[in-house]
């Protein structure tokens, strides 16, 4: 009976001190909580459309420490890391006490401590609160921050808390900034040997850093490869011919793409850890290449700029704001790319543009280029000498001055900077200063983001969308900013116009529409182009605005943006064909009026039609032609009406002239099958008017 009283008692003591030990860790737990904040002090990422890392800045403590999440991680490395670590971590709550047995055994008959017995849960319990010692009293506060740690977090954010805080030499912390910096590459995409010495790498951080102590690192990946291999985690020879690998040997710089944008997304949003740019980190790799390379080309002092956007979105997938950040010769920390400068004549082919669009020329109208006073504006070209009679083709690929200023004085300067507002683009004038002829020849500022903004339009239909690249404040700009810089038709004219340009000496051919430009001084050289989507600006010059002697459009800056789209990575999508109604008519076919542009002093005056523009009337648009009765035994064509105009009419169907020019406002047309049809009448004055019919 006592003996049983005796167990009863023992049984009793022991259900008490665990109800106190249970008592007194709930106390403690809630009393000294472990210091987990919500969220970790993280490097700051800058990444692309995609994902990809374009920049990391280091934390204000000066370490790479990039946020990672397991599925970012090859599966692999984390199989291997718990099979070395902590083969239990899916079973135990924070401690194991298997291992902590193991190594207390292992202490007590070698000495020394042979293996910690510790727990990921327990590294982690050190790596958020660094221990002063190796004591015992410090182990004990690690297991019971372990556990505490166990209640709070789930499995996978111990792991993922772990990848990112623990060391791996020098200032690099968590398994990201370690891959990236030792083996240029995400962890996702790790091979069996760097996994392996990743994992080694946090235990002895500095004795076995790659690029520091390579024998260290290939003897310690050889270990971690050995018990993977005895545990059956990777097969024997592949173990093997991983250990044979050379160990990375050098330490990377972490990805620097971008760094203007990258600043700027971190200047307009400081809060966010993570920001994602619409560029794609490809383009811009070869970009920054293009632009160092031209850089070192061209001499001290000289910068180059960039910008590709993809007109269809406004979206910019590469910006070079300078040849490098770094570089105080070039004062590389300038964003050239937003300084506004003035533009030299890439502004005409929007003038010319205008011009067709208002039927005052076509391609093959004859235009004058000789000495020409504009109320004592006297333009001259380039080269100082003059072409004549040249078509306005001719006129727009030479970059002939004459020309351009003539038919911007006809279309008038306000009208194009109003075309130019509604595409998004304010032209920088003088304080109090209308606009003036000058503005064909760069006499105004612009930026070559808002230069590239314009070209968007000749590339998209006319449509001009506002660029982005994603550094910009929330709601800075809208996504589905648009404006109209010139007409469809008028738009595939310049198009065609520019594609014709030949392109720079030694250069492929790209099957890019393009034009250059060169500012007053030699202080800025422009080149823009565009295929059947995008768009690439490339500005060069000084920063200080200096003097650049030899410096132009077409010999500095031309080759720099064949080069970058050849560099880009991007397939070259084709120049879009003539819309429905717009063709290009040989000279013969030109009505009268527009056979010669020219102004008052050469006795011929380029007038405007006073008349409304033509409108087909019948046809109407849309409509459905029965070609069985429209072709009846006896039964007539189909009569074509129009108002307006100013005769003679010139009618086409699908782009080919139905006959002669006629100066009646009718006409007839035989089908010739079924199907869509675009039926088009041109005035005298070039206006032209279109209706699409279905014939069945």
């Amino acid at each position: 009976m006592g003996a049983l009283r005796k167990a009863a008692f023992a049984l009793a003591s022991a259900a008490a001190a665990a109800v106190l030990a249970v008592a007194g860790f709930v106390w403690a737990d809630t009393a000294y909580p472990p210091p987990l904040p919500t969220r970790m002090t993280v490097s700051a990422e800058v990444v692309d459309r995609d994902g990809a890392l374009l920049r990391a800045f280091a934390t204000p403590d000066g370490r790479w420490r990039l946020a990672v999440d397991l599925d970012q991680v090859d599966t692999r490395f984390i199989d291997m890391l718990i099979a070395y670590e902590d083969k239990r971590f899916w079973d135990h709550k924070g401690i194991d006490p298997l291992a902590l047995l193991r190594a207390a055994g292992q202490f007590a008959g070698n000495g020394r401590i042979v293996s910690g017995g510790s727990t990921l849960s327990m590294q982690l319990a050190r790596l958020i609160e660094p221990r002063q010692s190796r004591s015992f009293g410090a182990k004990f506060r690690q297991i019971f921050r372990a556990v505490q740690i166990e209640r709070r977090l789930s499995k996978d954010e111990i792991l993922e808390r772990y990848l990112t805080l623990a060391p791996y030499g020098g200032n690099l912390e968590g398994i990201r900034a370690a891959s990236l910096a030792y083996f240029g590459k995400e962890p996702r995409r790790l091979s069996l040997s760097e996994s392996a010495l990743l994992v080694a790498l946090p235990q002895l951080p500095e004795r076995r850093r790659p690029d520091r102590s390579p024998q260290g690192a290939e003897k310690a990946r050889a270990r971690v490869l050995a018990r993977m291999a005895s545990a059956g985690i990777v097969d024997h020879l592949e173990a093997e011919r991983a250990a044979a690998e050379e160990p990375a040997a050098l330490r990377r710089p972490l990805p620097a793409l971008a760094a203007h944008a990258a600043y700027a997304a971190l200047r307009n949003t400081p809060s966010k850890m993570r920001h994602r740019l619409t560029i794609r980190k490809r383009v811009q790799e070869g970009l920054e290449t293009v632009a160092r390379e031209a850089a070192a080309r061209l001499g001290p002092r000289l910068s180059v700029a960039m910008v590709l956007a993809d007109s269809r979105t406004g979206e910019i997938l590469g910006a070079v704001g300078s040849a490098d950040f770094f570089d105080a010769g070039r004062s590389g920390w300038i964003d050239m790319t937003r300084i506004v400068r003035s533009p030299g004549s890439t502004l005409k082919p929007f003038i010319y543009g205008l011009a067709i669009e208002e039927g005052l020329v076509a391609q093959e109208t004859i235009i004058a280029d000789r000495p020409a006073d504009f109320a004592g504006y006297r333009p001259r070209n380039f080269d100082m000498s003059y072409q004549g009679d040249v078509t306005v083709r001719q006129a727009l690929q030479l970059s002939l001055n004459v020309p351009a200023i003539s038919l911007l004085d006809a279309v008038g300067p306000a009208r194009l900077t109003a075309r130019f507002r509604q595409a998004g683009v304010d032209l920088q004038l003088p304080r109090g200063e209308a606009p003036g002829l000058a503005i064909g020849l760069g006499g105004a500022g612009v930026s070559l983001r808002d230069l590239v903004q314009l070209y968007t339009g000749l590339a998209n239909g006319g449509r001009a969308r506002a660029l982005r690249d994603g550094s910009e404040p929330d709601g800075a700009v809208r996504p589905d900013g648009v404006g109209t810089v010139l007409s469809e038709a008028a738009t595939w004219q310049v198009a065609d116009m520019l594609a014709g340009v030949k392109p720079p000496e030694g250069v492929a051919p790209r099957g890019i529409a393009y034009k250059t430009g060169t500012s007053y001084g030699y202080r800025d050289a422009w080149s823009v182009g565009f295929d059947g989507r995008y768009v690439l600006g490339v500005w060069v010059g000084r920063p200080d605005a200096g003097t650049a002697p030899g410096l132009s459009g077409y010999v500095s800056a031309a080759p720099i943006l064949f080069a970058a789209f050849a560099k880009s990575g991007l397939a070259a999508v084709a120049l879009p064909g003539a819309p429905p109604g717009t063709f290009k008519p040989t000279r013969d076919q030109l009505p009268v009026t527009m056979h010669r542009f020219a102004r008052g002093s050469d006795g011929l005056i380029a007038i405007k039609p006073t008349e409304p523009a033509p409108r087909i009337v019948f046809p109407p648009e849309g409509a459905h032609i029965d070609l069985g009765a429209a072709t009846a035994s006896g039964a007539s064509p189909l009569v074509l009406k129009l108002q307006g105009g100013r005769a003679p009419f010139r009618w086409l169907a699908n782009g080919k002239p139905l006959a002669e020019l006629v100066r009646r406002r009718t006409a007839t047309w035989m089908p010739d099958g079924a199907g869509t049809s675009t039926l088009t009448v041109i005035d005298a004055a070039g206006r032209a008017a279109s209706v699409k019919v279905f014939v069945e």
